[in-house]
C-alpha cells in the first residue's frame, strides 16, 4: 500500500513539472490548417528562418554540363628557342609580369655565331660581284669584252645577292638587326607578347632545341580565357553561336559568371560521342585556366525562369513543396513545378510568382513542424 502511495506521489510530481515547462517554454506555434504555420510574434522558430523574395533569371536549356577554363588561345603565346644551345641567364620567373620584347633568358648559341658569320660573309661576297658587275658594264661599254662574259658578272652578282637575302632573313627571324649583328654567340629570348608567365619548362644549364615538342614558356593575358563545353551529341540542338551561358566553380560556389558560346565544333568525337563547344568568360580576374567548371546553357534574354536554391525544396515522393509568406508570421506550404535542377540551384515552372516571399534557408524545420502538429 505505501508503495502505491509513492507511486502515485511521484506519477503527480511529473504531470506537475511537464505542466510547468509547456508554460516556460514559450508561445506555440499554431496550424490554421494542414498546410499552413503561424508563427506567433517574437517566435525563436522565426530567428532560424530566412525569407526571401522570388526573382526571374535568364531561363537554361539544360541542365549544367561539365567544363573546364581553359587558356584562350588568341591572348596566349608559348615561346620556345629557335636556336640550338645552353642556356646561360634566366631573366623571369612563373608568375612575372611581361613586356613584349623583354628578355626572357639567354643562351650561349653556335648557331647564332655560325648565322652571323654567314651574313657577314655573303654580304662581302655581295660587294665583291657589284663591283665586278660594274666593270663589266664599263668594259662591255667600251668593247673591250663579250656580252657573254658580261651576262655571267650580272648572273654571279644575282645569286650573292640571294645568298645575302637570305643570311639577312635568318638574323631577322632570330630578332637581331642585321646591320648591328657581331660575331657574339650570346642569343636573348624575348618575349613575343605582353602578358603574364604562367609556365616555364627550362632551368640554367639546360640545353634547347628549336624542335622541341614542349615550349619554354607560356605567356597568357589571364583577363582573356575559355570555357569549354564537351557537349553530348544529344544536346547539339540545345546551343547555338552567341548562347550567353553562365559558369559556376567550386571555388566560389555563391558566384556566377557569364559568358558567351563562341564556336561549336564541327565533328563529334567518334570515341565519346561528344562534340566541343568554345565559350568567352568574364572570368574576373578570379578564374584560373584547367578549373572544372558546371556551364549552363541559356536561353535568349527575352525568355525568363524563376530561380530558388535547393534549400528552400521539401521533397516527398515525386512532388516538390516550398514554403511561402503569405503575410507576416503565416507560412504556407504549396506544390512547385521544377523545370531544370542544378546542384545549388533549380528554375520552377509553376507554383510561385515572382515578388513573393519563399523560406530559404529552415524549410525543413517548418515541415517537421507542420507534421508533428497534424
Amino acid at each position: 500500500m505505501k508503495s502505491y502511495q509513492l507511486l502515485i506521489a511521484a506519477t503527480t510530481t511529473s504531470i506537475l513539472c511537464l505542466a510547468s515547462l509547456n508554460v516556460n517554454a514559450g508561445p506555440r506555434v499554431e496550424h490554421k490548417s494542414s498546410d499552413e504555420v503561424i508563427l506567433p510574434q517574437d517566435s525563436p522558430q522565426e530567428s532560424n528562418l530566412r525569407i526571401e523574395t522570388v526573382t526571374e533569371m535568364v531561363a537554361p536549356t539544360a541542365e549544367p554540363f561539365n567544363g573546364k577554363i581553359s587558356f584562350d588561345e588568341n591572348a596566349t603565346s608559348r615561346v620556345s628557342s629557335p636556336v640550338l644551345g645552353r642556356v646561360t641567364k634566366l631573366h623571369l620567373q612563373i608568375g612575372d609580369t611581361v613586356k613584349a620584347g623583354q628578355a626572357l633568358m639567354s643562351i650561349d648559341s653556335p648557331d647564332l655565331g655560325v648565322a652571323i658569320a654567314d651574313y657577314r660573309k655573303a654580304s662581302a661576297d655581295l660587294e665583291l660581284k657589284r663591283k665586278a658587275f660594274v666593270r663589266s658594264q664599263m668594259l662591255l661599254d667600251g668593247g673591250v669584252i663579250a656580252h657573254k662574259e658580261f651576262e655571267a658578272s650580272e648572273a654571279e652578282m644575282a645569286q650573292s645577292q640571294a645568298e645575302a637575302t637570305r643570311a639577312k632573313g635568318r638574323l631577322k627571324n632570330l630578332n637581331i638587326d642585321a646591320n648591328s649583328a657581331a660575331g657574339a654567340e650570346a642569343f636573348t629570348l624575348k618575349a613575343p607578347m605582353a602578358g603574364i608567365i604562367v609556365d616555364r619548362q627550362i632551368n640554367v644549364g639546360n640545353e634547347v632545341r628549336p624542335d622541341a615538342s614542349a615550349p619554354l614558356f607560356i605567356i597568357t593575358n589571364p583577363n582573356h580565357l575559355w570555357a569549354t563545353i564537351d557537349l553530348p551529341e544529344r544536346d547539339l540542338s540545345k546551343v547555338f553561336n552567341g548562347q550567353p551561358i553562365l559558369i559556376q566553380v567550386d571555388a566560389y560556389p555563391n558566384e556566377a559568371f557569364t559568358g558567351k558560346v563562341q564556336s561549336i565544333g564541327t565533328m563529334v568525337d567518334p570515341v565519346t560521342r561528344r562534340i566541343q563547344v568554345r565559350c568567352s568568360v568574364d572570368s574576373k580576374n578570379k578564374l584560373k585556366p584547367e578549373m572544372y567548371a558546371r556551364i549552363t546553357l541559356l536561353n535568349n534574354h527575352n525568355q525568363k525562369a524563376i530561380q530558388i536554391p535547393n534549400s528552400a525544396l521539401i521533397t516527398e515522393g515525386l512532388y516538390s513543396y516550398v514554403f511561402v509568406e503569405t503575410s507576416p508570421g503565416h507560412l504556407k506550404k504549396r506544390r512547385v513545378t521544377l523545370d531544370v535542377q542544378e546542384r545549388d540551384y533549380a528554375t520552377v515552372k509553376s507554383g510561385i510568382s515572382v515578388g513573393e516571399k519563399v523560406v530559404v534557408s529552415g524549410a525543413i524545420l517548418l515541415n517537421s513542424e507542420l507534421s508533428a502538429g497534424k
